[in-house]
């Protein structure tokens, strides 16, 4: 009986180890297939992401294709201005309000200095235009205060004399206004940017490019080098005239005053009549209008 009860213990051992073999083998085959199922999904995710990944690549190259081929480049403002005349007829789709706008921008002053940002000139020296300018009409108004002009205030008992001092507000307005051309033609880098960028051959884009920074380099330190010594003969002079002349000094502020505010206001007026010109010549369907638009072209620049 106890030989019988031990080989049934064996049988029993031999069929338990069997049955793990079997799992084992079963769990085995099951990670195997886990396995493949994982890599397949695998693959097929990152043929997916692939596919995708193409498809975006063609989509940007017809993109950049289409870009390429279009003419309606991304022109600020002061190169549509100085386009020429097939050009701004095929491109300049602005209203005459929007030119008219543009001009403010670029001519006047105020506007020019502080909200004017889509151009190539440093925000920085445009500002410090604007206050740089302000100095050049006090002293040029300085200036214009002689020996007549001081007998005039002493026979007006001290009074401002408007309609006396129109002639000499308008003389210093006009010189004040062409030093300032100098001193911006020196100052603005927009047009030099301007003309490398339209440059149509690129076989010496990079020579011309390194000759753009040599020139701007000249311009700025010509610039920082004549501006400062002009403020310190300003400062000078005009801390010498109000030394002596003390009781010309309220009538020195209101020529200035006057002279500058007329300089703020007068392109407000002349910045209408350039549009005329040239948004008849770009919209008319009939005929060559180009007289017109070089018109207009030498207008805008007052």
């Amino acid at each position: 009986m106890s030989n019988l009860k031990k080989q049934k213990e064996k049988k029993e051992k031999v069929k338990k180890r069997k049955s793990k073999k079997k799992k084992k083998s079963c769990s085995n085959d099951l990670e195997i297939v886990d396995i493949k199922n994982l890599k397949e999904n695998a693959l097929n995710k990152q043929f997916k992401i692939n596919n995708d990944e193409k498809s975006n690549i063609i989509m940007l190259t017809n993109k950049k294709d289409n870009n390429a081929n279009n003419n309606t480049l991304d022109y600020k403002d002061f190169e549509l201005n100085l386009l020429d005349y097939q050009e701004a007829k095929e491109l300049d789709k602005r209203t005459y309000v929007k030119y008219y706008l543009a001009l403010l921008k670029i001519n006047h002053l105020f506007i020019f200095s502080f909200f004017s940002y889509r151009d190539y000139n440093a925000l920085i020296i445009k500002i410090f235009l604007f206050f740089f300018f302000f100095t050049v009409y006090f002293t040029v108004n300085t200036l214009f205060f002689n020996d007549d002009t001081m007998h005039k205030i002493y026979v007006d008992e001290g009074n401002f004399n408007l309609i006396y001092q129109i002639p000499q507000i308008i003389y210093s307005s006009l010189i004040s206004a062409v030093i300032n051309l100098a001193i911006k033609f020196l100052a603005l880098s927009q047009k030099n940017i301007v003309k490398i960028k339209q440059e149509k051959e690129i076989e010496d884009i990079d020579n011309k490019y390194h000759k753009l920074l040599a020139t701007l380099k000249t311009k700025f330190i010509s610039f920082f080098i004549v501006t400062f010594l002009l403020l310190l003969f300003f400062c000078y002079y005009i801390t010498c005239f109000c030394g002596i002349y003390e009781n010309t000094q309220i009538h020195l502020i209101k020529d200035t005053v006057i002279s500058f505010t007329t300089s703020l206001i007068y392109p407000f007026i002349i910045c209408l009549i350039p549009g005329i010109f040239r948004i008849s010549s770009l919209r008319s369907e009939k005929g060559n209008y180009e007289l017109l638009y070089k018109v207009s072209k030498l207008l805008q620049l007052i």
